[in-house]
C-alpha cells in the first residue's frame, strides 16, 4: 500500500478532521452509533419474523417484515448517504453480522466461557469498525492488499492488521457518551 494513498497513515489527523466536523455540526457520529445499533436491531427482527412465521406456519409474520425492512432501509440512509456498487448490502450485512457476533458473545460470556466470548466481541467490533471504515470513506477498498501478516503496509512498526488499525481509529473518532 503506498503511504501516499494509506486511509489511515495519520490517524491524528483524521481525528482532527472528525473533530472538526463534530464542532461544525456536520457531522454527528454519536447518533450515528445509535441509529447503527437500531439498524442491527431493524434486522434482528426482520429474522426473528422470518423464522417466527417459518417455524409456527404464519405467514402473518412475514407480512410483517416488509414493514420493518423498509424502516431499517430508511433509516440506513442517514448514514449511508453515497455508495457505489455492493457497498450497501455490504454495509447491512456487516451490522447484522457485528450483532450476530455480539449476541453469541454474550451467550458464551453466560456460560463461563470467556476466551469464546472475548474472541467473538472482538470479531464483532471488527466487523463494526469495517462498517464505519466504509462508510465514512476511510477505506479506499482498490488500496488494500496483504503485505505480511497483520501489517497494513511495509512500514507498519505495530502489526496489528487492517482490522486493529481500524478499531482504533473508531474507537478514537466515535465517542458514544458525547452528548
Amino acid at each position: 500500500m503506498n503511504d501516499d494513498h494509506n486511509p489511515i497513515k495519520n490517524l491524528n489527523e483524521f481525528i482532527a478532521k472528525v473533530d472538526d466536523m463534530k464542532k461544525q455540526n456536520k457531522l454527528d457520529l454519536s447518533s450515528d452509533q445509535d441509529l447503527s445499533i437500531a439498524i442491527m436491531n431493524l434486522v434482528s427482527i426482520e429474522e426473528h419474523f422470518f423464522f417466527t412465521g417459518a417455524k409456527l406456519g404464519k405467514p402473518e409474520y412475514y407480512d410483517m417484515i416488509k414493514d420493518v425492512r423498509e424502516m431499517r432501509k430508511s433509516l440506513l440512509e442517514k448514514i449511508i448517504k453515497e455508495y457505489e456498487g455492493e457497498v450497501w448490502c455490504i454495509s447491512k450485512h456487516l451490522l447484522a453480522a457485528s450483532m450476530r457476533l455480539m449476541e453469541v458473545g454474550t451467550k458464551q460470556l453466560g456460560m463461563g466461557k470467556n476466551e469464546e466470548a472475548y474472541d467473538l466481541f472482538e470479531k464483532a467490533y471488527n466487523l463494526y469498525s469495517l462498517f464505519w471504515g466504509l462508510n465514512m470513506k476511510v477505506i479506499n477498498v482498490g488500496d488494500i492488499k496483504k503485505i505480511d501478516d497483520m501489517a497494513i503496509n511495509k512500514s507498519d512498526p505495530e502489526k496489528k492488521g487492517f482490522m486493529g488499525k481500524l478499531g482504533e481509529l473508531v474507537k478514537k473518532a466515535i465517542n458514544c457518551c458525547i452528548e
